[in-house]
């Protein structure tokens, strides 16, 4: 006679509150609005030649502020060997790609059209996550993507400022944000860098080649004599994006630790209510038409039902968590079959 007296579940893999899901996703929201804003102040108003130049100013400003913290034991990270290299592949070569296509693109486009040709960065992040990460994704998230993607085709159907340069550049800039975020949400799970040493060693391996192209080009010297570098906003406003430079991608890392690559994706679109619609009026820049504000308002709804759907979900597993477990006590054989089938992790 077989009798099972008890069984033991171990408990699942802790999951994340959906108010720190909600709040680094609005963090990286806020943080990517306004690093937009301040190069877009940077590349067009002051027209600053070099967006190479800007970039490497945001990854020395990362290497030092980690550097100088990790010193004071306020933050701690491994230190450096042979590894390291192996562990970070490939988010360097991503890293500075999306940093420089992004800039680029900044430069070369209006804040609307800058924003809308952004959200195709949602549908490449779809489908890596599902062939690298195998994710899988409900019909009511693929059909909001779908309405984003719509919309962005829809206003930019309607571009009356057609840059061919700076849409090959953003489009260049949503491949590399996508395979980033993918990419560091893998890192994350896998590796014991933490959140700082990916940050720390990314800037660390690309600031270097991208100093030596910036040279070879002849970027570097056009960004060293640049006439307004002895003026006080100029130098604020430089400052400003290399300081925020870093808050922006410790604000990706963040947000992807807490929240799947896609949502930080469509994070980093929701914001785009503010900038699109600041773009209309700030910069100058913009061609108003009809079929280009229909567009941006689609990419705005897609992008708000999309985070209304994923953040429902996570207060309902928050819910779900805090009830009560079903006691199990004792049973015979065939209910503990059935759990096993179900759970995979009975123990007799």
């Amino acid at each position: 006679m077989s009798v099972v007296t008890s069984v033991r579940i171990p408990s699942p893999e802790p999951e994340h509150s959906g108010l720190l899901k909600f709040l680094s996703a609005a963090f990286y929201a806020l943080c990517s609005f306004l690093i937009i804003i301040v190069n877009k102040t940077i590349l067009t108003n002051y027209r600053f030649p070099s967006y190479m130049f800007l970039g490497i100013g945001q990854m020395a400003t990362t290497i030092i502020i980690l550097y100088t913290a990790k010193k004071n034991k306020a933050i701690n990270f491994q230190d450096f060997d042979r590894s390291i290299l192996y562990k970070i592949f490939p988010l360097p070569l991503l890293y500075v790609g999306n940093h420089i296509t992004g800039l680029a693109s900044t430069k070369k486009l209006s804040l609307p059209m800058f924003t809308v040709l952004r959200k195709f960065t949602i549908i490449m992040t779809m489908i890596l996550e599902s062939r690298i990460l195998r994710k899988t994704f409900p019909g009511r998230v693929v059909c909001s993507v779908c309405a984003i993607v719509f919309g962005a085709l829809l206003a930019a159907s309607s571009d009356l400022a057609f840059d061919i340069e700076g849409y090959y550049f953003v489009f260049l800039n949503d491949l590399f944000t996508a395979a980033s975020g993918v990419y560091t949400k893998k890192k994350l799970g896998s590796e014991t860098l933490g959140k700082y040493g990916l940050m720390f060693y990314n800037a660390c391996t690309i600031i270097i080649p991208t100093l030596l192209l910036s040279f070879c080009t002849g970027d570097l010297l056009k960004a060293i004599t640049f006439e307004d570098w002895m003026t006080f906003t100029f130098i604020f406003y430089f400052l400003v994006s290399c300081i925020m430079g870093f808050v922006l991608t410790y604000s990706i890392i963040l947000c992807s630790h807490y929240n799947s690559a896609l949502t930080t994706t469509i994070a980093g679109a929701t914001k785009n209510v503010a900038v699109a619609y600041i773009g209309m009026f700030v910069g100058g820049d913009y061609m108003f038409s009809w079929l280009n504000f229909i567009g941006l308002n689609i990419c705005m709804s897609g992008g708000l039902v999309y985070s209304y759907l994923t953040f429902r979900s996570s207060t309902t597993q928050d819910q779900d968590a805090g009830k009560p477990q079903e006691h199990l006590g004792k049973c015979g054989p065939e209910d503990l079959k059935e759990h096993h089938t179900e759970r995979g992790q009975a123990v007799l």
